[in-house]
């Protein structure tokens, strides 16, 4: 058992203005072994904002002090935040990206992905760390426990259809975002294959064995938040317990729920979890899974996961500060 630090360790926040680093000020200022040393937001920079109960004023990238961190959280734009990240690191600080900059698949190696139930022993004795995409968590989490067995048919097509809620589209307003624009609407976007988050996924899926093609059509949920996917998956032989390898997979895991029941958003939002159930396919020539994950995009899917892997780049325990 971890035993708490005997004072506060203070981390940063680079990019807090978004939904994702507001999440995180709100976990930080939760978290029994963490302080907020800075906040920081260049377009909202000395604005004062009130999370779980606390004051953070949001201070110019440029003014903080990036030495005064044992941990810094870049949850800035794609392409803007590996340059930051390699400051922070050379100010001292410990590095958890939430950017796409240095996960699989883009271009960048050597850095652990904070997938943390498949690189548990990496991420605990790194200094950087890539905090996946939101898809792609919900994705290979499903899909992990069927492809490091060998089950899923060589050469076949893994169809993955998400749906996410608004907040996963970012901060920025955008005139297709607001609320008589969603409410009441489902739709589709980046159809025919195109999302970036699907070189991220191609690179673990091969990583860990799978020589499958992924079809991925993700679609906007008129909800502010959760993720729900239903993936197909055709298998290599029939499954006599479908639930079988997620439960071998998933034991004793703190931040995995596996089911008989059809997840559902209601069952995940606001924690950082991923719950997941498998179904076999009626109907159909070739033996095929159903699985159906969820999960609360901006916490499992973004700020929870970034805190899950703090923790372990701080010698902290796993779960502390999250809601499970």
């Amino acid at each position: 058992m971890h035993k708490l630090p005997t004072r506060e360790l203070a981390v940063g926040i680079l990019g807090a203005s978004g939904y994702a680093g507001r999440e995180l000020c709100a976990l930080v200022a939760r978290h029994p072994a963490l302080t907020l040393a800075f906040a920081s937001a260049r377009e909202q920079c000395g604005e004062r904002v009130r999370v779980a109960g606390c004051d953070a004023t949001f201070v110019a990238p440029d003014d903080v002090a990036l030495d005064e961190a044992a941990l810094v959280f870049s949850a800035l734009p794609h392409g803007a935040s590996a340059p930051w990240v390699e400051r922070a690191r050379a100010a001292g600080a410990k590095v958890v990206d939430l950017s796409a900059d240095l996960r699989p698949g883009n271009g960048v190696g050597g850095v652990p992905y904070g997938l943390t139930e498949l690189t548990r022993r990496e991420v605990q004795g790194a200094s950087v760390v890539a905090n996946p995409g939101c898809y792609p968590t919900v994705t290979l989490l499903a899909l992990l426990p069927l492809l490091v067995r060998g089950l899923v048919a060589p050469g076949s097509t893994i169809t993955i259809n998400a749906a996410s809620g608004v907040t996963g589209a970012g901060f920025s307003p955008r005139r297709d975002l607001l609320f008589a624009e969603v409410a009441e609407d489902f739709r589709p976007y980046a159809a025919g294959n195109t999302h970036r988050h699907l070189a991220e996924m191609h690179a673990v899926v091969r990583a860990l064995g799978g020589d499958n093609d992924l079809l991925f059509t993700p679609h906007l949920l008129p909800v502010a938040r959760g993720i729900l996917a239903t993936i197909t998956v055709p298998l290599a032989a029939p499954l006599a317990d479908p639930l079988a390898p997620w439960r071998e997979q998933y034991a004793g895991e703190p931040f995995i729920e596996v089911t008989s029941e059809i997840p559902t958003l209601r069952d995940v939002v606001h924690r950082n979890v991923v719950r997941i159930t498998a179904v076999p396919a009626a109907q159909v020539r070739q033996p095929t899974l159903v699985v159906i994950a969820a999960i609360d995009n901006l916490m499992k899917g973004a700020a929870g996961q970034a805190v899950q892997n703090a923790n372990l780049l701080l010698g902290l325990e796993e779960t502390l500060g999250l809601p499970a």
